[in-house]
This record gives C-alpha cells, structure tokens and sequence, in this order.
C-alpha cells in the first residue's frame, strides 16, 4: 500500500470549501498511484468541519477510512503551535472532529495552545502526533526540548522541504527523529493541488484500514520511502499553479471551473 502522510484538500485556508475541488484532487492521488492518503487540512480553515461531513456523506467508510473511488483516506488535521510550528493529529472522524471543535478558542494566530498542552490533549485523546516538516522557517519546533520532541509518534519528511534542498533535508529530519528517542520517518507530499502527489511516498508493507494496522507496520519500520527523480519538478509546478489559482480567486474568476475545465481545445 502506498501511503501519503500530509495532504491537503482545499487550495487555501481562506477559500471556501469546494467538493468538486477535493474531488479532483483526490482523483489526481488515485491516478498518480497511491492507494491512500491521510488527508491533513488545517485545523483553522475556513469549512473544517464540512470537508468531513461531505466526504462522509458520499463514500463508505471501510475501517478508519473513507474510500473514495479506491483511494483510501484517512482522517487527520495539521495544527500550529503557540512556539510557531505544524504538528500533524490522525484519528477515526469524529475523533478529530470533536478535537477540531475543542480547538476553537485556539485557532486564531495569538491563541494557537502550547505545544504540551497540545500534546497532553493528543495523548488523553488517544490520537496520532507527528511533527510536520520540523526545520521549515519560521517554526521552532526543533528548538522544543528532548523530552518534548520525544512526545510525537512520527516525523513527516515534507516534499516541499525536499525539492528545496533534498540532501539536507533527509539529513535534518532523521538526525532529529533519533533526537526524539529513535521515531519513526514518514512522508508527506503537503501537496494542496495535484501535481505534487507521489513527489514522495510512504510504500507500506500490507493494506490496511485502520489506524492501529497502519501504526503496528509505522513502529515496526514495516514500510520504505520513495522519492520521484522529478521531485523538484513536481513541487514547482504545483507551486506556480497554486499561486495562478489563487490569482484567479483574487481576480474574481472561479479557480475551480478553471481546474475542471480540461484541455483548451
């Protein structure tokens, strides 16, 4: 089973949430190959708890996940800390919609909860926490100390840090999960439109549906990492057509219709 850590389904977290948007985006991970995603959105984007509630009302939930014209998605939401960085919570739906809910007072920059407070929720929740690309700028989670940073469950090694300066990120993000008491290493693409699905990926040894089946093969290092050979190809390209995108929205244009639109004639 192939496997993407960090993914996103809506272009920006001030966009309003579009299925058909999210549709595509999960069709385009279905025809790059992967059979599963763990899908990451913000925790303070704008229609948080109607991305869940469409996909739930639309596709059988098989397990933990939802499985959506074959591709397996699996709950989850990113949320920053108040020393400035992202973590990554997986779970069961609800789970994470209660969790999301919990968070309201904290959403606003400003308010964003602690990271041991975070983590102390995370944990009597019974919840899933990764750090999410720990060295990008400005976050400081690197600076968290060891008895911190031991409290997560799985480093994310991001496709946007990666086509940045792959030799060094690979080198950063393993030297801090054994930092962290020997974690393990998945991967993210962090993609929030199409071309940057399988940049990198996360080959599991077996299929699984359910958080306890995936995180059983995750701590027995049961999986290997594959990065594209046009990994900084596809994390431009997928940066220059988020930008033009969101142009398009600026501008007052539909940035949906224009995705869906298909080939010029």
């Amino acid at each position: 089973m192939i496997i993407d850590f960090h993914t996103h389904g809506k272009l920006a977290k001030y966009l309003e949430f579009s299925p058909a948007y999210t549709d595509w985006l999960f069709a385009a991970a279905k025809g790059a190959g992967l059979d599963a995603i763990c899908l990451t959105e913000h925790f303070n984007t704008q229609g948080f708890r109607q991305v869940y509630a469409d996909i739930s009302s639309r596709y059988p939930q098989v397990g933990d996940a939802f499985d959506v014209n074959g591709l397996l998605v699996f709950p989850g939401m990113e949320v920053d800390i108040a020393e400035s960085g992202h973590t990554l919570v997986l779970g069961p739906m609800e789970d994470i919609l209660h969790f999301n809910a919990a968070l309201e007072p904290h959403k606003a920059k400003g308010n964003f909860l602690p990271f041991d407070e975070l983590a102390d929720e995370v944990a009597r929740r019974g919840l899933h926490f990764g750090a999410a690309h720990p060295f990008r700028e400005p976050g400081r989670i690197p600076t968290l100390s060891d008895e911190q940073v031991s409290r997560f469950e799985f480093v994310d090694l991001n496709g946007k840090d990666l086509a940045h300066d792959r030799t060094r990120t690979v080198e950063q993000t393993y030297a801090f999960a054994a930092r962290a008491g020997g974690l393990p290493v998945v991967s993210g693409s962090d993609t929030h439109q199409a071309f940057q699905y399988r940049c990198v990926a996360t080959r599991m040894a077996r299929r699984c549906t359910t958080f306890d089946e995936l995180f059983t093969q995750v701590h027995a290092r049961e999986f290997e990492i594959e990065l594209a050979d046009d990994l900084e190809f596809r994390v431009l390209t997928a940066a220059t057509l988020k930008r033009a995108l969101k142009e398009i929205d600026r501008l007052g244009g539909s940035y949906v219709e224009t995705i869906l639109a298909g080939p010029a004639a």
